[in-house]
């Protein structure tokens, strides 16, 4: 064995190894317990970036452990390779969207292959190919057949000069990204995926999640929505006819505070009172130009104005003023909302904004209400009654609520109802790189879905768009095709499936992802689910719920068994990394990259500024933050593997921050876990060259050599706690490093002492090897193993090596340590504060005091109170 760590060369060694025997080929064995480890796909980007690097080494790190649990391990992995990205890329560089998606794909292949990871390649997949894609079109089609999928109008973002619809991060202050010309909303068919069906389920179904995070199960049930209110109408006349306003709310107990109504600028009332109202039409324009995002209404400038248009309350049969407000949408509820402004913070603000009035009906005992400034107690429904509030005086929450509900239902203007937040999922999307949506539309037929048999309706991959529209329109061999019904001439459906369509099932088509003739086979029904599933928190909601929803469906359709796709989460944390700029006078900010800053410090070492190595000029520290292309704060793997190894970055990655904590990025680190890495392939180097070490007897051991084994064993049952439940990754490694400390200090060379110490040292290569594999292979076949490290079982604590016939023990004077006592592991605990009063230390700090308890916590410590 060579005394010099050469990392490329072992991690190579060790990559062939694995390649010829195709150690990570995953084979269905109905005798075998599996275990189904999966990281989120990647988007083909380009390259990998450090969250990348964090997230498959966690999985690589859980997959090897779990396969020398003796577990038949599934660790696979795709490209997300559809969307808008590739398109902007393909426009700038002047290449099909393509092309571009598969070199990158090609070479971030090649980086995780780099990286060691133990994935089961010939299950690779890419939702850009015609083979994956295929069973999105026929799925869509059994939906349609059921009315999950159908189609109804949408709003969309409409570009007038380059006539195309933008995706909603394309539009920019209302202007098209691209041409700047002011945006219009349109509506347009489009086809909408029914999860509202299965709004209770999904809900209900997080209670069987409790591998899953709290904080997400929250996000989903938030999203969700589930909300026990009343639904109610305003009555009003219109050009001589009865009509009614209709309006949802889960505090109807502040009915008798309503001021004022809001409705959405699409609202009928909007659009009838904006006729002959130029200045309201023109903010009806403006409102309609605006987001259709329900997440931005809660931050943009709440804006409204009068339609000089009344509606009746319906108790009290006063008129109420309807308004037309920017923050009120069409596609959530009745497009219509009852504004209280003295018990909703938003509504407070809009009244305060316009002199609108603001009536209290709801108090809070010892509270007192002023229309000055909004405060908490305001929205209290918990501990508030109803006031002002005529025969619902003096009445709670719950009771207001049952009395005005059913005072509405006598009157047959309202009652109790469920609502959800949910809405039903829109997937078409008016951009070229996606899948097609598998309809043709035919003049004399319609829409007609296209018939089995002619699946996959293929992408033309030669397309280069140019932002102008949806370069499908302009592609008649794709275009145009005949009607599967009456072969009359047709066009096909140009829009395509939203991308989180091609991610809501990835995971059940690894299982069986050479077939050709069915979306998933009998082998999904011994990998799925997935055991742990590991991917961004960024994705707890829409990625999750899609999926969760998408499995549903399937089980519905007879597919699939299972009923929740992955049984466990783990969300891990950012990367994090130091952000410096330039901001130019009158420019914009220009970030730069840590590796191009120098940090200056004074003669005592203490950080004084930071300057730009290429002019000495300095540059200011916007502090830390989440590494990305945008603040130029990323570390490029590729250059950190070759300088260090690919070991080096994954011990590092696992050290530095428990998964779901951030990551703050340290290049001292990575020089520390290359060091560490050195060091050991030094000790084993060393006990190697001194030759074979005889067979471990445990019954010949002196004392000191009992005390290192039990540090041994103790080791791993600590590791393996570590990573088995707890996943703290980084204790487990520190503890390893702790014994390999203990390993640099033994010097005993008789044969029992270095039967110990290779004991020891394979102990710890078992240890590391799900987390630095490359050196675990190659320090396992050079303490004398033919076998492959991959290929061993995890290590098992011997119960006997942890029994031990003395403890030590910290002695405390009030709660200060002031010694340490050796005892026997059996002392009772008369035994041990006889000992802990005899100590020196102990008696010199409670000289002339009085002792006045003496506290003993069994083989830890001996508190003694003294005063």
């Amino acid at each position: 064995m060579d005394d010099f760590y050469d990392p490329a060369a072992v991690e190579a060694a060790a990559q062939h190894y694995w390649n010829e025997h195709g150690t990570f080929r995953a084979v269905e064995d109905d005798s075998r317990e599996k275990y189904y480890c999966l990281c989120m796909f990647p988007y083909p980007s380009g390259k990998l970036h450090m969250g990348h690097v964090r997230n498959y080494t966690i999985g690589d790190v859980v997959s090897r452990y779990q396969r020398m649990q003796g577990r038949n391990v599934l660790q696979p992995m795709g490209w997300d390779a559809f969307g808008l990205p590739a398109e902007n890329a393909a426009m700038a560089n002047g290449v099909p969207p393509a092309q571009w998606t598969y070199d990158n794909i090609a070479y971030m292949k090649k980086q995780l292959k780099s990286l060691g990871f133990g994935i089961d390649w010939e299950r690779e997949l890419a939702t850009c190919t015609p083979e994956y894609y295929r069973w999105n079109q026929w799925f869509f089609l059994r939906m349609l057949e059921k009315g999950i999928a159908y189609q109804k109008t949408g709003t969309v973002n409409w570009d007038p000069v380059d006539q195309t619809v933008l995706a909603n991060e394309q539009v920019i202050d209302g202007r098209g990204w691209r041409t700047g010309a002011l945006v219009e909303k349109r509506e347009i068919p489009m086809y909408y995926l029914k999860i509202t069906a299965y709004a209770e389920e999904l809900l209900a179904d997080l209670d069987k999640l409790p591998g899953w995070p709290e904080r997400v199960k929250t996000m989903q049930a938030n999203w969700i929505g589930k909300s026990h209110g009343v639904r109610f109408a305003f009555p009003y006349e219109l050009d001589g006819k009865p009509e009614e306003l209709w309006v949802f709310t889960t505090r109807v107990d502040t009915i008798m505070g309503v001021t004022f109504c809001a409705v959405a600028a699409e609202h009928p009332l909007a659009e009838y009172a904006a006729r002959n109202n130029p200045q309201l039409a023109a903010f009806v324009a403006e409102c309609k130009a605006g987001s259709v995002i329900e997440a931005d209404m809660a931050t943009i400038e709440k804006k409204g104005m009068p339609t000089d248009l009344f509606v009746t309350h319906p108790i009290s049969g006063e008129p109420v003023e309807v308004w037309v407000g920017n923050y009120v949408l069409m596609g959530y509820g009745e497009g219509a909302v009852m504004a209280v402004p003295a018990h909703d913070e938003r509504d407070f603000e809009f009244a305060k904004k316009y002199g609108l009035e603001i009536a209290q009906v709801v108090e809070v005992p010892g509270k007192e209400y002023s229309t000055d400034a909004w405060q908490e107690w305001y929205a209290d429904k918990a501990n508030g009654r109803c006031v002002n509030s005529g025969k619902y005086d003096g009445l709670d929450y719950e009771a207001a609520v049952d009395a005005i509900a059913a005072d509405l239902a006598s009157r047959n203007l309202g009652e109790k109802q469920v609502q959800w937040r949910l809405r039903d999922w829109g997937i078409s999307r008016q951009r070229y790189w996606g899948c097609p949506i598998p309809i043709i539309h035919c003049d004399r037929c319609g829409e007609v879905p296209v018939p089995d048999d002619q699946l996959p309706v293929v992408l033309p991959e030669d397309c280069v768009p140019d932002g102008s529209g949806n370069p499908l329109n302009k592609w008649p061999d794709f275009l145009n095709c005949a009607c599967p019904k009456c072969g009359a001439a047709a066009r096909r459906e140009t829009d395509t499936m939203d991308t989180f369509v091609d991610s809501s099932w990835y995971y059940s088509r690894y299982c069986s992802s050479d077939n050709g003739e069915a979306m998933v086979d009998e082998r999904v029904k011994y990998w799925m689910p997935v055991d742990q599933y590991i991917g961004g928190i960024e994705h707890a909601i829409l990625h999750l719920l899609y999926s969760r929803f998408w499995s549903k469906v399937m089980r519905d359709l007879g597919l699939v068994a299972f009923d929740e796709p992955f049984t466990k989460l783990l969300t891990q944390g950012m990367v994090l990394n130091e952000i410096f700029y330039r901001h130019p006078q009158g420019g914009r900010r220009e970030y730069f990259n840590p590796a191009a800053v120098e940090i200056v410090t004074d003669d005592k070492g203490q950080r004084t500024g930071a300057v730009l190595k290429a002019d000495g000029q300095p540059v200011v520290s916007a502090g830390i933050g989440t590494m990305s292309k945008s603040k130029n704060n990323g570390v490029d793997p590729q250059s950190l593997i070759e300088h260090y190894g690919a070991d080096t970055a994954r011990l590092f990655m696992m050290f530095a921050a428990p998964p779901e904590q951030t990551l703050e990025w340290s290049d001292a680190g990575t020089e520390g876990a290359f060091r560490f890495l050195k060091r050991l392939w030094k000790l084993v180097a060393a006990h190697v060259e001194k030759g074979s070490a005889v067979a471990l007897e445990p019954v010949r051991l002196d004392e000191a050599q009992r005390k290192l084994r039990n540090q041994v064993h103790a080791t791993i049952a600590k590791v393996s706690d570590d990573i088995g439940r707890r996943f703290t990754f980084n204790t487990a490694i520190a503890a390893v490093m702790e014994l390999i400390n203990a390993l640099y200090k033994w010097d005993d060379e008789s044969e029992q002492g270095r039967a110990v110490l290779q004991e020891a040292l394979e102990t710890v290569t078992l240890l590391l090897s799900p987390i630095v594999p490359h050196i675990a292979h190659a320090n396992w076949q050079a303490l004398g193993h033919r076998d492959a490290v991959i290929d061993q079982p995890w290590p098992q604590a011997d119960p006997a090596a942890l029994q031990v016939d003395t403890i030590e023990m910290v002695v405390q004077v009030n709660g200060k340590l002031r010694g340490k006592i050796a005892v026997a592991a059996d002392a009772d605990a008369a035994t041990v504060e006889a000992a802990a009063l005899d100590e020196p230390n102990a008696q010199r700090f409670r000289e002339n005091l009085t002792v006045r308890k003496v506290i003993v916590v069994p083989q830890k410590l001996v508190n003694i109170v003294a005063s």
